[in-house]
């Protein structure tokens, strides 16, 4: 298994990635025979991944990552529950990881269903009742600003995704504040295939640059 990458290190590599793959010179590092081979005797991911179920969002794909670079956890707009936070601390705590990544998207469907509800008084069924739910701070924050427009709306909820993180888990809180650990979230652009920065820790610079 390679080296511990540092936060910022495990960021760069994931920013390259993304560079390659909008410009069409995807190289599909780490799929091969060897790679599986290696991998029999374990793991060491470069980062977490926590995104949104959205099939148009495929972290290993839009990072141009392969088997074992990522450690991916998806749930419909990106909603934190305890078995999310138990996945993300293995990650942590367990596999070592030096980031954690919060991905957004362009046109979420939890995004929508939450600002249709706060504008309709109409709660989706089922559920996705739940998951509109939970993203509706971020709407009503957004309201109190007067730009309740979606890409405001995802942006809000991907920081407020980021904080709610850091709250709820010590695990991760404490790996933060070491040093350790660093947190990026970020947002893809379903029209150009861009992952643009958010928010971050410390360990991790503000820009791609």
């Amino acid at each position: 298994m390679t080296a511990r990458l540092t936060p910022q290190q495990a960021w760069d590599q994931l920013v390259e990635g993304n560079a390659r793959f909008v410009s069409g010179a995807t190289q599909h590092p780490n799929q091969d025979l060897e790679r599986r081979h290696v991998l029999e005797s374990g793991q060491r991911p470069t980062a977490v991944l926590f995104g949104c179920g959205d099939s148009r969002v495929a972290s290993e794909i839009i990072f141009d990552q392969g088997l074992g670079d990522l450690f991916v956890v998806r749930t419909a707009g990106h909603i934190i529950d305890d078995a999310v936070l138990g996945s993300i601390e293995f990650g942590v705590e367990l596999l070592d990881v030096p980031l954690i990544v919060i991905l957004g998207h362009q046109s979420c469907g939890a995004v929508a269903a939450a600002i249709d509800a706060a504008e309709t008084g109409q709660m989706p069924p089922g559920y996705v009742r739940d998951i509109a739910v939970q993203v509706m701070p971020s709407v009503a924050r957004a309201q109190s600003t007067g730009s309740a427009t979606p890409a405001e709306v995802g942006a809000l909820h991907v920081r407020a995704t980021a904080d709610l993180l850091v709250d709820r888990s010590r695990i991760v809180r404490d790996a933060v504040d070491r040093g350790d650990l660093g947190i990026v979230g970020a947002t893809y652009a379903l029209n150009d295939g861009t992952a643009s920065v958010l928010t971050t820790t410390p360990a991790i610079r503000s820009t791609n640059d």
